[in-house]
């Protein structure tokens, strides 16, 4: 089983060069992973620099690869972003940690109307956070080159806002247009998926206000954990990604 590995502030790398992992990484590579000196593992920054090698050292504190192969990926465009509407149950969570898997190059926590959970006062950058490691750890299972970015909490006044540079989609099952036949330009890309109660009246106003979009997936009806990554699968054959 290939395993991969975040160093955020690796800035450059050379074939033949060393590179270390250190305290979390290394710890858990050793302790979780039982990484041993022979083995090859991958180490990215989440900016596109990824590293393939050897291990020489292996223990807790120290982890260290010699390089093998340098890539450096650049970022995909157009970017995909998914405005997730905060969801009970951790059905958000799960939105998010498979939009990651699946190739989201940002997520925009949504405070929409209809959201039972709320971010209010201290819980704002904890859920953010939350959100920030939940991320981190399904770009590492997925072995991807960027990190996907992980915005402040918006209101749907905000949303909108993203209409001036990007093209926003809001998934409705109600939308006569599939996500399916979906032509798609160079813009940028927010896909708005709502919560468990759905999308306010006045909330779909104002996006078609911005100059959104509304789309169906198909017949049924999905929940909000996998609404938004079914809608990355479909866009990213859309977008040529697969």
């Amino acid at each position: 089983m290939a395993h991969f590995y975040l160093r955020d502030d690796l800035v450059d790398a050379e074939p033949g060069g060393t590179v270390e992992l250190r305290g979390a990484e290394a710890r858990h590579a050793v302790t979780v992973s039982r990484t041993r000196v022979g083995e090859t593992i991958t180490i990215g920054n989440g900016t596109g620099l990824v590293v393939h090698g050897n291990v020489i050292t292996a223990d807790a504190s120290v982890v260290a690869v010699r390089a093998e192969t340098v890539e450096r990926v650049e970022r995909p465009t157009p970017i995909l972003t998914l405005a997730q509407a905060l969801a009970k149950g951790g059905r958000d969570e799960l939105a998010v940690q498979s939009a990651t898997e699946l190739g989201v190059d940002a997520i925009v926590p949504w405070a929409a109307g209809r959201s039972i959970v709320r971010w209010a006062g201290e819980k704002r950058q904890k859920g953010r956070d939350r959100w920030s490691s939940i991320v981190r750890e399904a770009t590492k299972q997925s072995m991807r080159a960027w990190l996907p970015t992980i915005a402040a909490m918006a209101d749907s006044a905000a949303l909108a806002e993203r209409g001036t540079d990007a093209r926003l989609l809001v998934l409705d099952p109600l939308a006569p247009a599939p996500l399916s036949g979906i032509r798609t330009d160079r813009r940028d890309i927010v896909l708005i998926v709502g919560p468990e109660g759905g999308i306010a009246a006045d909330e779909f106003r104002r996006f078609a206000d911005a100059g959104a979009e509304r789309v169906r997936l198909g017949e049924s009806v999905l929940r909000t954990s996998s609404a938004g990554p079914a809608a990355i699968a479909v866009l990213n054959v859309a977008l040529g990604r697969w």
